[in-house]
């Protein structure tokens, strides 16, 4: 065997465990599935152990790949942590940063924060995707969740960004024709536009009055997993919907929406999420503070 090992052959060969997939570990890593391959081939070649069994479909972890797999993330984690704990000293912020968001929240207002942050911080390279579901930002790899909703994983480090809540809201014209709601019950009654969220149960509304908290089961004629289509909806006209106060202000502002039973609201506000891991990196905290700043600019 080799001794002679390279530290990113072991990164190409974490990610393409991970993902099950030359090609997807190609695309996280900005390289072709052609030397993902070819790295892979050496790490083989300088172990003597055979890490994938290979089709023409996907690629499967062999059994020699799972202990080299469990080895490469310590060494992996042990650099990573030597080289959080250098810039830490320098306090400058450099490398690449892997940051998830969801559909509404990250494209209107987590996208152009990250591009604010790269424009100060020139030595930083962010990847920035955005997801209908919540993610393990652990086994998916990832060093920052920018994420609206409360539930927080006890394993996780959880930074309050910004405070925030969903609130009811509809079109003029359809309360004209429909009615308004007079308590939270009545809203069974209604054409209610649900929205299947990251961390929420879908069709069903738990929200908060003073200290108490009611929930109810609501349906309607049109559901997406995408807020921005529910909202587009319930400015049409075509029920009520359940959307963070950030997202319907301005319609609210105009007045082509109206908030229902304003004494009903539900919590969900802004967090930065991370591993703990990253706990003392200079590189997380440092984008955490201008992230946190930026929101609390809006």
């Amino acid at each position: 065997m080799n001794n002679q090992i390279d530290n990113e052959d072991l990164r190409v060969f974490a990610t393409a465990a991970r993902k099950a997939s030359f090609a997807a570990a190609a695309e996280e890593l900005g390289m072709s599935p052609a030397y993902v391959s070819k790295r892979i081939g050496v790490l083989e070649q300088a172990l003597g152990v055979r890490l994938f069994h290979r089709t023409t479909r996907r690629v499967i972890v062999s059994e020699d790949g799972e202990r080299v797999y469990a080895h490469a993330m310590t060494i992996l984690e042990n650099l990573d942590s030597l080289l959080h704990e250098v810039a830490e000293r320098r306090e400058l912020p450099q490398g690449l940063l892997r940051i998830s968001s969801s559909f509404g929240f990250g494209r209107n207002v987590v996208a152009p924060v990250v591009a604010r942050l790269v424009a100060a911080h020139p030595s930083l390279q962010v990847r920035f995707e955005v997801f209908d579901r919540l993610v393990d930002i652990v086994s998916e790899g990832f060093d920052l969740d920018i994420r609206v909703g409360d539930e927080i994983a006890p394993h996780l480090i959880a930074r309050k960004l910004m405070a925030n809540h969903r609130i009811l809201c509809a079109a003029p014209d359809y309360l004209k024709r429909h009615g308004t709601p007079r308590n939270l019950q009545e809203l069974a009654g209604h054409n209610c536009l649900a929205i299947k969220e990251r961390d929420l149960p879908f069709g069903v509304w738990s929200l908060r009055s003073g200290s108490v908290e009611e929930t109810v089961k609501v349906t309607g004629s049109l559901s997406s997993n995408h807020g921005e289509i529910a909202l587009q909806w319930a400015v049409a006209g075509a029920g009520i919907v359940l959307r963070s106060h950030w997202d319907a202000q301005p319609y609210l502002h105009s007045g082509r929406l109206v908030q229902v039973l304003p004494q009903y609201t539900q919590s969900a506000n802004v967090w930065a999420v991370y591993p703990q891991r990253l706990a003392g990196s200079a590189k997380v905290r440092v984008c955490v503070e201008f992230i946190e700043q930026q929101l609390q600019g809006r």
